[in-house]
């Protein structure tokens, strides 16, 4: 098998994922996925779609991640990784959409409005 490429987004996050057989170990930014992620959440979902498949130790994942905060990174690497797993296997398609890990969540913040201190709060009106 070789190397599959395959990308996730999450609001600002972009993650580039390169799946390839192997023991798998798993490398974001160079560094392992626990110290990326330091909390057991973001590992849980970072992880999600190789437990999912019960394939987490056949795969060796290298990831590169910029943009956004580590929750949308968190969400765009798995994103990225269910879709390499689906060109690895195509009948796994079916438990990963089921799942929701093939909907790129487009949600994004809500840009400020001139005149208004936030995108939808206002000032303080006054009568007089």
């Amino acid at each position: 098998m070789e190397v599959i490429n395959t990308l996730g987004r999450r609001k600002a996050a972009v993650a580039r994922v390169y799946l390839s057989e192997g023991k798998g170990n798993f490398t974001v930014n160079k560094r392992d996925v626990n110290e990326f992620f330091p909390t057991e959440t973001l590992q849980y979902v970072v992880k999600q779609p190789l437990t999912l498949l019960e394939v987490l130790g056949n795969y060796d994942v290298k990831v590169n991640i910029f943009g956004g905060g580590i929750k949308g990174q968190a969400e765009a690497l798995r994103l990225g990784l269910s879709r390499a797993l689906i060109e690895v296997n195509p009948e796994s398609r079916d438990a990963l959409k089921k799942a929701g890990f093939l909907t790129r969540d487009s949600r994004v913040v809500e840009r400020k409005k001139p005149g208004q201190p936030k995108a939808r709060k206002k000032f303080q009106f006054s009568k007089r």
